[in-house]
C-alpha cells in the first residue's frame, strides 16, 4: 500500500530463482552429447530414450526419470542447435498392410570407427510392413553379394517368405535398367534367379524422394536402428 502512494508505477517484478531439480547434476552431461550430436552423422544422433539409457549406464542416473529428460531435452535441443545455426530433422510417415503379406528391402549407410578412423559400411534391412518385425546386417559394402547374404539371413530368421509384394529400390544389385517412367525393370539376371528361387515378387519403387515415400517403413526402420543401436558411433579395434 504504501509503494503505491509513493509511485503509481509497479517496480518491476523480482525473477523468480529457478528451483533446484534432480536432473540439474546431469544437465551438462546431456548439453555435452547433443553438442556432440551436432557433428556427428545425421541419422545416428541421440533420442531422448538413447540419452536417458546412457545416463542411467554411465552415470548411474537412479534419481532421474524419463519424463524430466524428455522435458528438458525438448528445450535445449533446440535451443543449441539454433545456436549452432542447424535445422530441423526430417521426419517419416508410417504405412499400413495386411499381416504377412508384404515387405521392404533397402541398405542403409552407417558410420563405424575402425581402427580409429571414420569407416563407411552398409546397413541391409528386411522389414514386415505389417508386424514392423525387422532383420538386419552390417557389410562392408552394398554389392550384390551382400543383397543376396542379407535375404537369406532374413529369411531364414524371420521363417518363412512374404505371401505378397516386397517393395524394393533400383539398388544395382537387382535393377540392370529402369524402362523410363513406368515401373517396369531389366533386372539383374543373377538376381532374377535369386529371387525366384526363394518366390520372392519384386515390386520397384519410383525413382527419387517418391520412391522413398513407398517404401517409408524400411526407410525409418533403417534410421531406428541407427540410433538406437550405433549411437554412439561403435568403436572397432
Amino acid at each position: 500500500m504504501q509503494r503505491a502512494l509513493v509511485s503509481a508505477v509497479p517496480e518491476p517484478r523480482k525473477k523468480m530463482r529457478l528451483r533446484e531439480t534432480r536432473l540439474d547434476p546431469y544437465k551438462p552431461v546431456i548439453d555435452a552429447i547433443l553438442t556432440v550430436d551436432l557433428t556427428a552423422p545425421r541419422k545416428q544422433r541421440h533420442t531422448v530414450k538413447r540419452i536417458y539409457d546412457r545416463l542411467l549406464d554411465e552415470h548411474d542416473a537412479v534419481d532421474i526419470s524419463y519424463q524430466m529428460v524428455r522435458g528438458y531435452v525438448a528445450a535445449r535441443r533446440e535451443e543449441i542447435r539454433l545456436q549452432a545455426g542447424k535445422g530441423v530433422v526430417d521426419a517419416f510417415v508410417p504405412q499400413t498392410h495386411k499381416p504377412g503379406a508384404e515387405a521392404e528391402v533397402d541398405f542403409g549407410d552407417v558410420t563405424v570407427k575402425l581402427a580409429g578412423e571414420l569407416v563407411t559400411c552398409y546397413l541391409f534391412a528386411f522389414r514386415l510392413s505389417y508386424s514392423g518385425k525387422a532383420v538386419h546386417r552390417i557389410f562392408a559394402s552394398a554389392g550384390q553379394e551382400a543383397f543376396f547374404e542379407g535375404h537369406v539371413h532374413a529369411l531364414n530368421v524371420l521363417g518363412g517368405v512374404p505371401t505378397g509384394k516386397v517393395r524394393y529400390d533400383n539398388l544395382r544389385a537387382a535393377v540392370a535398367q529402369v524402362l523410363g517412367l513406368s515401373r517396369r525393370r531389366v533386372e539383374a539376371e543373377r538376381w532374377t534367379a535369386f529371387r525366384s528361387h526363394y518366390g520372392l515378387e519384386a515390386f520397384y519403387c519410383q525413382p527419387g524422394i517418391r520412391g522413398a515415400h513407398e517404401k517409408g517403413g524400411v526407410e525409418g526402420q533403417i534410421g531406428w536402428f541407427r540410433r538406437n543401436h550405433l549411437v554412439p558411433v561403435p568403436s572397432l579395434n
